[in-house]
């Protein structure tokens, strides 16, 4: 999202961001729905009222999450061309590391882009330094690598993990990274249906569930039923 603000910084573009968080919805910005003749455009909002007319949305999670990344779609829109820094980044916002490695990025690349990423998410310097601690604390089960932190904010934890298959997980949240993520869409359908999941990237992707909505004792049932049903599930 920050290299999206710049691309519209750069080209003089009118823009507004409220600064939300995951789960911003376009309710949020209906107070600047007022002329009719404006193309209005949408970026990652959930559309929870009737979107104003001449308006376009930008995604590339749940159900859109076979499209381009939306720094991708935003410089379709514009008819502009990515830099090398900026396809890395659409790069890692699609399909983390490995989608960097496919386009042959070199260790350092890989490392500032991931770096940017974190600090972006406002990870700080003494949470790295959890993060380095408690990896050692990594559980294998049924296949799956699984950690428990005290942190609230994943990537310093998965950033270090080399896994195809990781749930990282506290007492209100957890995500799942790796092989078969889109098959959790499917396995918890009705936590998807009810907004209280999300997911991205392609079927090595991510899966999630939204923080605020679950007991302690919820996500440790959900993480147990993921374990179970895509552990050792090869396919």
């Amino acid at each position: 999202m920050l290299e999206i603000k710049k691309i519209l910084k750069e080209m003089k573009l009118n823009f507004t961001d409220k600064k939300l968080s995951w789960g911003a919805k376009l309710s949020d910005y209906k107070n600047y729905f007022t002329d009719n003749s404006i193309t209005y455009v949408g970026i990652e909002l959930e559309e929870d009222i009737e979107p104003p007319m001449n308006y376009h949305s930008i995604d590339h999670h749940n159900k859109r999450s076979a499209e381009p990344a939306s720094i991708e779609q935003l410089a379709l829109l514009l008819n502009i061309k990515l830099n090398r820094y900026q396809q890395l980044v659409a790069a890692n916002d699609k399909g983390y590391i490995p989608a960097m490695k496919a386009m042959e990025a070199t260790r350092e690349e890989i490392a500032m882009v991931r770096r940017a990423d974190r600090q972006a998410q406002g990870v700080t310097e003494e949470m790295e330094q959890i993060a380095e601690k408690e990896i050692q604390n990594t559980e294998n089960k049924n296949g799956i690598t699984v950690l428990k932190t005290i942190l609230k904010k994943f990537s310093p934890i998965v950033d270090r993990l080399e896994t195809d298959k990781l749930i990282v997980y506290n007492e209100e949240t957890l995500n799942y990274y790796g092989k078969n993520a889109s098959k959790l869409n499917l396995l918890f359908k009705n936590l998807v249906d009810e907004k209280k999941a999300y997911s991205g990237g392609n079927d090595n992707g991510f899966w999630g569930i939204a923080a605020g909505h679950f007991t302690k004792k919820e996500v440790e049932e959900i993480m147990g039923k993921i374990v179970f049903e895509i552990g050792n599930d090869e396919s």
